[in-house]
Parts: structure tokens; sequence; C-alpha cells
């Protein structure tokens, strides 16, 4: 029997314009949160066809929400959570849900979520268990990978779904950064990771440490990795996309990076202005906007080095040596510090890059090699379609075995594949083939999602060139 047990989707960043999953009025880039959109319907109706098929119904799969789910970091914070409302609807309706179980796993667009979630566990998990008066510990910066006993709750994310009657008593779990689900021999690992800290800009506190203190090395453990860096990821990419002006500003310049003209005016008009508005003392005018524009310009050459941005294949040569040093080393580390021995076998699903593939990959100090799943995205923040960014669905069986449902390609293939990382000349395992299956006969569906999702992704990539075009 190969039955679903584990549902992981990212990278949704839901309340975003640019998202496929975020509602747009008709004929418009405006958002239109009380109803869901087209795309995720569909997609949720993807999925729920899939799991009715598992043959033992009870329990039912776990959801693990991979990373930058809401968009905290570009949109309105009302419009993210209007968003999760409506997926939360489709998904957990009260006559018929789903998933039994959901586990959030914040990214670096809505690692606030995550903030909150350890401020709400050093209080209830340790203050509320510590007496006055004695020495206190530093809040933990992340959770164990395979702990579950101290689960930490979302205080965001089941304020809302508690206002629904019948979710009151169920509450959304936080891990950070990594998730992991063990088999009951220890021989078998599914680890889950949002993958931001493969990349340079979201460890830049710790390299700039290393820089100005020469004696400091880089951090060889993830919970060091976490407190040296979370700070910076919480404001530039959690808060600081919120500050009003400046938040629209730093959304503006992270759309208008795909033309230099449009960039360089709008640098320039956004300085003028803000120096104009936020005049400061013993400084003119012009030297403030000179300054600001510099500023800015720095934070547009930050955003357009990330990997997204980054389209002619899967993993560029950064990231993925960046992914090879996070799997080498802060990762095993923590596996090893709650387990005590590296599992036999290891399968890691990330999302982040929004360009999805399966991989078996030779990493360092694994016993074998390791299936690596990126699960893509599913916003459109380009222009020029690339056929390398796509979304996909990470499914895991009750034996631990993984495929990628990959739902879309940009621009070349908009048909729904199953994929499974595994050597070349190898015969897939049975999962893949009972959801070949499935997907084969479930085939109208599935053509509806197709024809669904490429209408959107060409409504989302017109929008978007209207946006680019239009007057600062």
């Amino acid at each position: 029997m190969a039955d679903i047990r584990y549902v992981c989707l990212s990278d949704m960043h839901l309340g975003a314009e640019t998202s496929l999953l975020t509602n747009l009025e008709t004929a418009s880039s405006k958002i239109d949160a009380t109803r869901p959109s087209p795309v995720l319907e569909q997609l949720v109706a993807c999925l729920r066809e899939l799991i009715s098929k598992n043959e033992n119904p009870h329990p039912k799969p776990t959801l693990v929400l991979n990373g930058d789910i809401l968009e905290l970091a570009l949109a309105q914070d009302r419009f993210a959570a209007m968003c999760f409302e409506r997926f939360i609807e489709l998904i957990m309706p009260p006559d018929d849900p789903v998933f039994d179980r959901i586990v959030y796993n914040p990214g670096n667009h809505d690692h606030h979520l995550w903030e909150t979630a350890r401020e709400t566990q050093y209080v209830s998990n340790y203050l509320s268990v510590t007496k006055w008066g004695s020495a206190l510990e530093d809040p933990w910066h992340t959770t164990n990978i395979f702990n579950y006993k101290n689960a930490v709750p979302s205080y965001f994310l089941n304020g809302l779904i508690h206002r629904q009657a019948h979710l009151k008593d169920m509450d959304i779990e936080t891990a950070y950064p990594n998730f992991g689900v063990l088999s009951p021999d220890g021989r078998k690992c599914v680890i889950f990771s949002h993958g931001h800290f493969i990349e340079p800009l979201y460890v830049l506190m710790s390299t700039l440490l290393t820089m100005l203190f020469p004696a400091n090395q880089m951090p060889v453990d993830v919970w060091d990795l976490e407190a040296e860096n979370f700070a910076w990821i919480d404001f530039f990419w959690s808060a600081l996309g919120r500050s009003e002006d400046v938040g629209r500003g730093v959304g503006r310049i992270y759309e208008k990076l795909q033309s230099e003209k449009e960039l360089k005016k709008l640098l320039r008009n956004m300085a003028n202005s803000l120096a104009l508005k936020y005049d400061l003392p013993g400084w003119g005018d012009r030297m403030e906007a000179k300054l600001l524009e510099c500023a800015f310009s720095i934070i547009a050459d930050k955003i357009s080095g990330l990997e997204r941005n980054k389209p002619e294949r899967s993993l560029s040569e950064d990231a993925e040596k960046g992914l090879w040093a996070y799997m080498e080393g802060p990762l095993r580390k923590q596996i090893l510090v709650d387990t005590n021995k590296m599992p036999l076998n290891t399968t890691f699903v990330f999302g982040h890059t929004h360009k999805p593939f399966q991989e078996d990959m030779n990493f360092a100090g694994y016993a074998e090699w390791v299936s690596v799943y990126n699960s893509g995205g599913w916003i459109v923040d380009r222009v020029k379609l690339a056929p390398h960014y796509g979304g996909a669905v990470v499914l895991i069986d009750e034996n631990l075995d993984g495929v990628s449902l990959r739902m879309y390609n940009e621009a070349t293939d908009y048909k729904n594949h199953v994929e499974e990382a595994r050597h070349p000349g190898d015969d897939p395992n049975p999962f893949h083939a009972r959801i070949s299956g499935l997907v084969e006969r479930s085939h109208a569906l599935w053509e509806t999602f197709s024809h669904t999702v490429a209408r959107a992704v060409n409504v989302r990539a017109q929008n978007l060139r209207a946006r680019i075009n239009s007057p600062c």
C-alpha cells in the first residue's frame, strides 16, 4: 500500500497580486480576497481527488506548509490573512476536511510568523514554569527536527482559524527552520526546510561578522545560523516591506528590476519624494536624495542577486554551493543531535527558488545519496516567462517514499507530471507508479487545472508588464 501521508506546499505567497493563488478582480490587478482564486480552487480539487483514493482513509494526511505561504514582505497583512482564510475554507470544511494536521515551517517572506511563535513558545513552555527571580535562558531560535512533544503553536494563524467554530480546537503547529519525519526504526527520514539559508543574502550578518572579526567562523549549527541572522531576515523580508511608503517602494524596486531604465527612474523619483517628505536637519534635499538613491541602489543590487532571478538553470552555481554547505554542515549536525546517528535513507524537500526539480544528490556525511525535491512556487514576478519556473506539490507516503507532482512550468508545459528523484535507469518506486496511475485516471480534472493555471500565468505576466511601464 502506498497511501499519501504528507503533502508539502511552499511559496504560495498568499496576498501578493503576483500570486496565482491570490484572487484578482476581473480584468484587473486589484486583489479580491473575499473569494479563492480559480487556480487555488482547482489545486485543492486535484489534491482532494488524489487523497480520496487512499486505501486507508484514516488518519488523513498531514499538510506541511514549507515557507512563504503568507506574503508578509511585499503585501498588506490583511490581504495575506484573508487569502489564507480562503485556503483554509477549501481544505478544512466542516463536513470533510482534507487534512488532520497542519505544520507550518516559515520562510523568509513570512519569517515574522516564526518570531511570534517562538515568543509564544518562550512564554508558554518556559516562563510559565520558571520561578520569579530565577536566571532566565535566552529564547530558542529553532525547533528540534524530530521532537514533537513541545510543538509550538502559531499565535497569528491559530487566531485566524479559531474564529471558525469547527476549528477552535485545532492548532497549526510551527517548526523552524527544519521539520522532519523519522520512520519507527530510525532508518529513513524526510526533512522539510524552506531553503533560504542556501543563499548568501540570508546569512549576510554571519558573513559580515567574519569580515569584521576574522577570528569568527561561519556558524556550523543551525541554531547559531538563525540567531545571528534572524533580525536581518525579519526586518528586510517581513517588516520593511510592510512599512507604508518604504514598503511600497521596495515592492516597486522588486518589480522594476527587469527594466534598468525604469528602475533608475523609480529610484530617482523615490529618493526625491522621500527627501522632500522627511527633511533631515542639517542636510539639503539634494544631498538627502542622493543618499537615499544610493541606499535604494544597494537594495536593488541585493535583490537582483537572488536565486529566483536566475532563470538559466534549476539551481545556479552559487545556490548549489549553498545547498551543499547547508546539507553537510548545519542540517547534518542537527540531525545527529536529534537522533545520535544518521538515518540510512534521507529525503530533503525545500522550496524558496520557485524552480521545481528532483534529483538524487551525493552529500558528504549521509549514509546514501539523498533524494532532493524542490517544490517550486506560485508567483509570476517576471515578464519574460522561463521554463525552469513553476509549481509542484511534494507527496510522501507511509513508507517515507516521495514523488513530485509537477503542476506546471511557465511558458512551455502546463500539463501535469509525476516525477521522482532517482538514479537514471532505476525502476520507479510503487508510490510513483500509484500516483501516476491516479493522475492518469482523473485526466479531465488535471486538464482543467492546466487550462486554468496557463491563463492565470499569462494574466499576471501582463499585469506585471503594465505596472513596470506605469509612471512612478
